[in-house]
This record gives structure tokens, sequence and C-alpha cells, in this order.
């Protein structure tokens, strides 16, 4: 048997309310005998959405809840009762080996930083979001934690993404890249072309200099890092893609009796295309740079959205990302 596992989840800051997050609980610990849950928020309301109650999910009382609008700033002065922070403060104190939210990004941001603290020498943290791509997957970084971020930062992305590769994917050394307009080394802004010297100098990392937009999902390199700005973009664009791809092919597919024939047999392949395409199945994106495993969920993921997500959190929990990081960043920091 595996050793146990507790995931704290922030069951009611999500767009889809708390039953969402119970369903994708329970599915959860049906699935991983090893694993127990925490749920973070209303008592009653959790309570009658589990029947009672459930052996491996525990309910912790939340009197507040950080919503969507709310100011970073805000939340971290008046929000410490919520159930977000207290999700995670449970990590924090060892109760939970790892946290998974729906809510509000900057305030997972704030409050990751004032209560589980950050790695020493990195100066942000990055979303970091595996996406699947020909043969493989490829780790991106930023995803929108930062929309201005200089060279230096660049550099400690692209450090903590090679370690998180090397820990999940069990890459020895996995390709990095930067992610730029062009291929040339003349291309791109001054932060880009500083941090390519930068680790270009670095002999502990495997760096292949640039790729373009679209090289993320053809299996040109293991790591992609950029700013939060444009790494926000190029994921919710090619998410944006994949949800179109879906919806043409489900239409092609039903609209005729012809396509129905022609969907039933091609129904194995397509089955397999369409889980590989599916944003949902590959939500959960790691905010790394925090001394724990904290997993920010889309905010309205749905219930296989978000069991993807608690899935993340006990993958990055069982590789024992957050040590293996911390482990390695003094020897590669300059």
């Amino acid at each position: 048997m595996s050793n146990p596992i507790t995931i704290a989840v922030d069951a009611m800051s999500g767009d889809r309310g708390a039953e969402v997050v119970v369903h994708a609980a329970l599915e959860a610990v049906r699935e991983n005998e090893a694993l127990s849950l925490v749920l973070v928020g209303i008592r009653s309301e959790l309570e009658a959405l589990l029947h009672g109650g459930h052996p491996k999910i525990r309910i912790v009382e939340a009197a507040d809840v950080v919503r969507m609008n709310e100011r970073p700033s805000h939340a971290l002065r008046h929000k410490r009762n919520s159930s977000m922070a207290i999700a995670l403060g449970l990590v924090r104190d060892g109760e939970a080996q790892g946290c998974v939210s729906a809510g509000n990004t900057g305030a997972l941001m704030a409050f990751g930083r004032s209560l589980i603290r950050m790695y020493p020498g990195i100066e942000r943290p990055a979303i970091a979001k595996l996406i699947p791509s020909l043969r493989g997957r490829c780790l991106v970084l930023d995803l929108g934690a930062n929309v201005d971020s200089s060279a230096e930062n660049l550099y400690q992305y692209a450090l903590m993404g090679s370690l998180m590769a090397t820990a999940v994917s069990e890459l020895a050394e996995p390709r990095v890249a930067l992610l730029n307009v062009g291929e040339e080394e003349i291309k791109g802004n001054e932060q880009v072309r500083l941090a390519s010297h930068m680790l270009a100098q670095s002999d502990t990392l495997n760096y292949i200099g640039y790729v373009e937009g679209s090289d993320l999902f053809r299996n040109v390199a293991d790591v992609v890092v950029c700013d939060g700005f444009v790494g926000n973009i190029a994921l919710k664009t090619g998410e944006g893609v994949a949800g179109l791809l879906i919806e043409l092919l489900e239409q092609a597919f039903t609209r005729s009796v012809y396509g129905r024939m022609v969907g039933l047999l091609a129904r194995p392949v397509m089955g397999r295309l369409l889980q590989l395409m599916d944003p949902s199945r590959h939500n959960g994106a790691s905010l790394l740079g925090l001394q724990g495993v904290v997993i920010k969920s889309h905010g309205n993921a749905n219930e296989r959205a978000m069991l993807a997500a608690i899935r993340q959190a006990v993958c990055e929990v069982t590789h024992e990302v957050p040590r293996r990081i911390n482990e390695r960043l003094d020897d590669l920091l300059f």
C-alpha cells in the first residue's frame, strides 16, 4: 500500500460552488485508497453534500470566502478566516501535504507567500502546468502569476521548472527553452535575450534556446519558460483551440446518419484523441516557488477538472517535488 497522503481542498472559492468539489473529492478517495482529504468551508453545507460524512474526508470550518474580484491585498488583510487561507494554513502546520484551490489566483499567491513562504533565493512564485504534447508532456511557466518578469525571474523559473520536470516526469536532463517570437538569437525583448544569456552559461541546465508558440505541443522542449502575461495568453489560446476542435468533431459525428456511422467506426481513436485534447482532464497548475504543494484549479472547473487538480496535488506530494527542488536550488542559483 502507498504511503498515506492528505490534501486540503478549498471547497468554497470556485465559480461552481461546493457541490463540484465534494463530488470530485468522493471520486478521488474512491480511486486512491492512500488518499485522505480535508474540505475547508461551511460545515453545514459540506455535511449536507456528503450526506453526513465520509471516513476519508474531514471537514474544517471556515467563516469566510475570498471572492474572485477581491484585491489580493484586501484578502490578505481581511480574509484570514477564509476557506483559502485555512486550507493553506493546514499545509503550513503539517496537517496536510498539499492544497488545492479554484479561487482567486492573486489571493492564493499572496496567502501562499505569507503562510507557506518561498524557497530561499527565489524572488517570485510561478504558475506551472504540464500540457500534453506529441509523445509526452511539456511543463510551461509562468502562466499568470507575474505579468512582468525580469531576466533573473525567468532564469529562476527555468531552474524550478527543470527540477520539477526531473521529479515528476523522471527526465534526467529536461530540455529547457525560452518562449520567444522567433528562434534566432536577435529576436525577443531585452529581458528574454538576457535570460537566454544567463541560461546558456549554466553548466547544470540543458538549455536548448528559443522556441515559438507552435512548439509547445510538438515535443520540442520539456520545459518552456516565459513571463506570466505571455504564458497566460498562450495557455488560454491553446485551451480555446482544443475546445473548438472537440466541438467541431462532435458536430461532424452527430449531424447526419453518415457522420454517426463514421463516428461509430472512429470511436476508439477519437476517444483517445478527445481525452488528450480535453482541457478539463489536464486541470491543475502548480504554484512553484512556495515551500509546499499548492495547486491552482480553473475557477470554472467542473467535477472532472477538479478531480484532475486533486490528482496533480497527489502526484507532486508522491514525487516530493518541494523537497527535491529545495535540495538543489542552492547549487543552481547564481
